[in-house]
């Protein structure tokens, strides 16, 4: 059954997650010659020269990660897909062939540096890392790790999607067999380190899910299940950018995200653990498995801890350290990450765990070896806290942070490895973020205090500029001349023909031959990124500029398991910024939410164009009462159930003005998270 996308109840779902299920529409733009199959042009002369530029900014002679990403294979699937539990595919590593094994051979259309790392994220199997701990790669875009303990094995981190995660152990226990599961843990509170959990459980019998220890960092619970609640519709719709969820995988299209190869895009799920994690545990025995933990919440994740097994000698880095720069903000949008307390961190983790022999994460591959552990952590340590500091410094001069990001380069100390190099955070967002984190977003010269909104802008600057065809006249030449141009003035007149261009769509957002030539910019400054995620965002604002925006928003139905978990009173939380302030204007209204199955009532309180809520008595007066049990509330929010006709049917009872209830949903939004980004 298709979800009701047009009910109010069901828009509080697009909050739950990352949007995985948009498509674009189809589009009659005539390609142009030489572009493929999604429109995407050929690398122009000028982007062919940077990105050739590039071999000789990175140390590509250095294979030791080649060797630590192969070290260990136990075994690897030639074909790996998996599919999903209502059809099509979760998993298709094939699609990914095109991707030569070495790194070696970047086509003109991707940076060579993003190249190498795709060809790293491409080797997927079931490795060995030392005695008694074992990695699953390449099957999501986390890790899953396996520990033997006393009695059986710990899961750590059991991927993004039912699917794969089961598809995991089963090949985990294929070639290391059966063992009871005795715990799993959850390294923090993204989604691609939980969401496959009920993956694992469906293969425990009801004795060993008694006996199951599910152990996750303090606050987890809340961070896990409310994350993007309030801001979900906007942060889903930006995540489509960031992972190239429409673009096809091709040497022009998505090639990975840096960070993996892209998350599974399969059914989500969610168990309760057993047991936290915080200061005042964190050595502790699991299963006859010494653990020593560090509780890193506000680095990477919110609620995150990392560990130290002493009698392996080994350290796992959750997602504090990876194999690559992070994301201080991600670009899908979210609260900035605190760099100094990151940085402290890792540092803190580096003199605690000094004695590490073996370190693996929730990203990437092993190393081995006191001195490179070491080296790796100061590297990464250090990463964080010079973009931190010198982000500062720069700002306390009085420099914008668009300045700052573009002056603000890492030194030649730090710019030797390839782990800590920006394929999924850049050190220019990252600067960015530092400078929001303490100052926000005015940059403190009047004339951007009160800037007219982009459209209004764009109308003016067209017409200052002598109107728009005179703008591509000269925007055509200055792209045909950037290919005699230097390296940096080129791509220095991309970024400028970019902002150009933007103004020309906004201000005519029909103008066809304006976003033909957008878009040719944007495929050349995606092709030129280190960043996969910069490469995904440039190259599906010039997929949308082709085709047109999103045709329609996420499944709410894939969230179903965590929405079950999430405490009521957050879709409350979120129901209040959906309330349409205008229609709501002069109108009072008290509705009572009551969960029968919860004994939990809820009085959501509509006065001055404000929506408050309270949990109260269930006999609280209100104008209207609507008593359902919490899983027909999520039915309704997922659109399982149609709202109107519940309200009229025997699931549920009404206290009150049904005339009332209706007219209250009724002032509710019901964003559905298909926005237009690249046009007005």
């Amino acid at each position: 059954m298709r979800p009701n996308l047009k009910s109010p109840l069901t828009a509080l779902a697009v909050s739950a997650g990352l949007a995985f299920s948009l498509t674009a529409c189809d589009s009659t733009m005539n390609f142009e010659q030489g572009a493929d199959a999604q429109g995407h042009t050929a690398p122009s002369a000028l982007t062919i020269k940077a990105n050739q530029a590039v071999l000789q900014q990175r140390p590509f002679s250095n294979r030791v990660d080649f060797e630590n990403a192969t070290k260990g294979l136990i075994s690897s699937e030639d074909h790996l897909m998996i599919d999903h539990l209502e059809g099509g595919k979760v998993w298709d590593m094939p699609a990914y062939d095109f991707i030569d094994a070495n790194g070696e051979n970047a086509p003109g259309s991707v940076n060579p540096s993003l190249w190498r790392q795709a060809a790293l994220n491409n080797i997927n199997g079931l490795f060995k890392v030392s005695d008694g701990i074992y990695q699953i790669r390449g099957y999501d875009l986390a890790n899953m790790s396996i520990i033997e303990s006393d009695n059986g094995w710990i899961i750590v981190d059991p991927l993004t999607a039912r699917e794969t995660a089961s598809h995991a152990l089963i090949f985990a226990q294929k070639h290391l067999g059966k063992k009871p599961i005795k715990a799993i843990l959850f390294t923090h509170s993204h989604i691609d380190h939980f969401g496959g959990v009920q993956g694992i459980l469906q293969h425990l019998s009801d004795a060993e899910k008694a006996e199951l220890e599910i152990i996750a960092p303090e606050g987890f619970e809340e961070e896990a299940t409310s994350e993007n609640i309030i801001a979900g519709t906007a942060m889903s719709r930006r995540a489509m950018y960031m992972y190239g969820k429409n673009l096809a995988r091709t040497e022009r299209g998505h090639v990975g995200t840096g960070l993996g190869k892209g998350p599974g895009f399969g059914t989500f799920g969610f168990a309760k653990a057993t047991k936290l994690i915080g200061h005042s545990n964190k050595n502790t025995s699991i299963d006859g498995v010494p653990f020593e933990f560090q509780i890193v919440s506000g680095s990477e994740a919110p609620a995150e801890f990392t560990f130290y097994l002493p009698e392996h000698k080994a350290f796992c880095g959750a997602e504090m350290v990876s194999g690559t720069m992070h994301n201080l903000y991600t670009l899908r949008g979210a609260k900035v990450r605190d760099a100094r307390m990151w940085s402290s961190f890792i540092d803190e983790a580096r003199i605690q765990f000094k004695d590490a022999e073996n370190y693996f994460g929730s990203h990437h591959w092993p190393i081995w070896g006191q001195a490179n552990i070491n080296d790796f952590l100061e590297v990464q340590r250090d990463t964080y806290k010079f973009i931190h500091d010198q982000s500062v410094r720069l700002m306390n001069q009085g420099l914008t942070p668009n300045e700052i990001a573009d002056q603000i380069q890492l030194p030649e100390a730090l710019n030797k490895d390839f782990h800590n190099q920006g394929y999924y955070g850049t050190t220019k967002h990252n600067s960015r973020a530092v400078y929001q984190g303490y100052l926000g977003w005015y940059n403190a010269n009047p004339a951007t205090l009160d800037a007219l909104p982009e459209t209004k802008a764009a109308v003016r600057y067209v017409e200052m500029m002598g109107g728009a065809q005179a703008i591509i006249e000269k925007a055509h030449s200055q792209f045909n001349n950037a290919a005699t141009m230097d390296v940096q003035a080129g791509k220095d007149t991309y970024r400028w023909l970019a902002e150009l261009l933007n103004h020309v769509v906004f201000a005519d957002k029909n103008n066809a031959e304006a976003k033909v030539l957008l878009a040719k910019v944007y495929d050349q400054l995606g092709y030129q990124a280190e960043s996969a995620p910069w490469r995904d965002v440039y190259l599906t604002g010039a997929y949308e500029l082709r085709h047109g925006a999103a045709e329609k928003g996420i499944d709410p139905a894939v969230m179903k398991e965590v929405l079950m978990e999430t405490s009521v009173d957050k879709f409350f939380d979120s129901m209040t910024v959906r309330l349409i302030a205008d229609k709501a204007e002069g109108k009072k209204l008290n509705v009572k939410v009551t969960f029968t199955d919860l004994n939990q009532s809820h009085l959501l309180m509509l006065d001055n164009s404000v929506l408050h809520h309270k949990q109260v008595d269930k006999n609280t007066p209100a104008d209207a009462t609507l008593n359902l049990t919490q899983a027909l509330f999520v039915k309704i929010i997922i659109g399982e159930a149609g709202l109107k006709e519940t309200l009229f049917g025997d699931e549920l009872s009404i206290e009150g003005s049904k005339l009332d209830l209706i007219s209250f949903f009724g002032l509710l939004d019901k964003p559905e998270g298909t926005f237009n980004i690249v046009t007005p």
